[in-house]
């Protein structure tokens, strides 16, 4: 097998954040309290899973960084944008997710991330009200002005890799529109024009990264990276991307649990999720045209998983139309909570000779305690890909988001099983190794 050459990771890594809130301030205090040797970085894969490589008497267990070279996390440096000024020690202690005492040993460092002005649209994010907002012209200015702070950051700080991560808030939806969104030129045309309704915040910022030599990742469930136009950049500059929506709670339990049902040929009449969240995520969703982008990147786990095509006497009943079971995603906005969320799953199946039974699934979760190692991976996964050369759609990150992107036009369905995203991440990991990437998906 030829030995892909992937440049060893050398110098600074830069990690810019758009949004210095719940989950990114947990995040970078994580990460800083670790160096320390104060925390231990929990649900981080590229931290502690171990991947076989080898088969037979040549078979070995080695965590990732010990199959590609990876950064250390002493080798990351932070910067931030957000609407609120704030800064990330200010803002870990405002967002009541980590104890003080967690927040305390590394307060020097956390003092000196100081969030850039964000590139803001209040018609995005209306429950959003902060002045540390940049003034742009037009979304093209808009662009502009995200470009000259990746260039500052860097200079700045002396990295030699950037990675640009969205944790901000969800965007309204913004459907895809083949005479804007399917060729570059168009994108870049409408940005030009100021054209509002198509041209979100969150492109602008993937444009600038792009366009600046950064890998882009988008956590949110926005229509940001997810057209041809972006994948088309991403080509053009030879960098990947990685989307959408970070896969923390409710739907990391939907697209493990569901195989359980496939794989046991049981089948399903309804699944009916619900959830509380009271942080300022969870007050943004509480718009309807925000929560309705949300809500297309929780429903499209199940569909893929469990087929009414395939298995029609199992998937094929349970709604109006008779054609597939009940599917139902509500988020609900309860400040009380703040950042431990609760998600309950509502599951009506059926067995031998159609006999009902049912499953609930109560998660108390902490929705940036589970986001904050998913971050990590992902800018460490996106920064090893960029090394390696590859470029566009990273489908091995699949694992690690919600709605993972795929090329829709020319058919592509996403992957969402559990397993087989697990499957396409440990094969790629093999492969940049220069091992066999030996597991096949079925």
């Amino acid at each position: 097998m030829t030995k892909i050459n992937v440049q060893k990771a050398e110098g600074k890594l830069g990690v810019l954040v758009v949004g210095l809130g719940a989950v990114s301030t947990t995040f970078m205090t994580g990460v800083l309290m670790v160096r320390k040797g104060l925390a231990k970085p929990v649900g981080s894969m590229t931290q502690y899973d171990k991947i076989r490589v080898g088969r037979g008497a040549d078979k070995k267990y080695l965590h990732y960084n010990e199959i590609v070279s990876m950064p250390s996390l002493n080798d990351i440096v932070f910067g931030a944008w957000d609407v609120y000024p704030a800064n990330a020690y200010e803002s870990a202690i405002n967002c009541e997710v980590l104890k003080e005492k967690d927040i305390e040993p590394v307060k020097d460092e956390l003092v000196k991330i100081v969030p850039m002005k964000a590139a803001f649209d209040k018609n995005y994010a209306k429950r959003l009200d902060g002045n540390n907002v940049k003034d742009c012209k037009d979304r093209w200015d808009m662009v502009e002005q995200i470009r000259e702070d990746i260039r500052k950051f860097k200079a700045e700080t002396g990295a030699s890799r950037l990675v640009v991560l969205w944790a901000a808030s969800t965007e309204i939806y913004v459907p895809v529109d083949e005479k804007i969104h399917y060729h570059l030129a168009d994108l870049e045309a409408a940005m030009k024009a100021d054209d509002r309704e198509h041209v979100a915040p969150s492109m602008c910022y993937a444009y600038a990264a792009l366009k600046e030599g950064a890998p882009f990742i988008m956590g949110a469930p926005n229509t940001t990276v997810d057209i041809p136009a972006m994948w088309e950049l991403a080509e053009q500059t030879k960098l990947p991307i990685a989307g959408k929506d970070f896969k923390t709670g409710q739907t990391l339990v939907k697209s493990g649990f569901s195989p359980i049902l496939g794989t046991r040929c049981l089948g399903l009449s309804g699944w009916f999720s619900t959830n509380i969240l009271g942080n300022r995520d969870g007050l943004v969703l509480d718009e309807p045209a925000n929560f309705h982008t949300k809500e297309v990147s929780k429903l499209s786990t199940l569909e893929t998983i469990l087929k009414p095509d395939v298995q029609p006497d199992l998937y094929g009943h349970g709604n109006d139309e008779d054609t597939q079971y009940y599917h139902k995603v509500r988020i609900n906005y309860y400040p009380p909570r703040n950042d431990n969320k609760e998600g309950w799953d509502n599951i009506d199946i059926f067995g031998w000779m159609g006999y009902p039974m049912q499953i609930k699934i109560n998660f108390l979760c902490r929705d940036s305690i589970l986001a904050a190692p998913l971050c990590l991976d992902l800018v460490l996964l996106s920064d090893l890909a960029h090394r390696a050369g590859r470029y566009g759609i990273q489908r091995f990150l699949s694992f690690f988001l919600k709605a993972p992107m795929h090329d829709y036009t020319q058919g592509e369905e996403a992957v969402n099983h559990l397993y087989q995203q697990y499957t396409m991440l440990k094969n790629e990991i093999r492969e940049l190794g220069g091992y066999e990437a030996d597991e096949e998906i079925d």
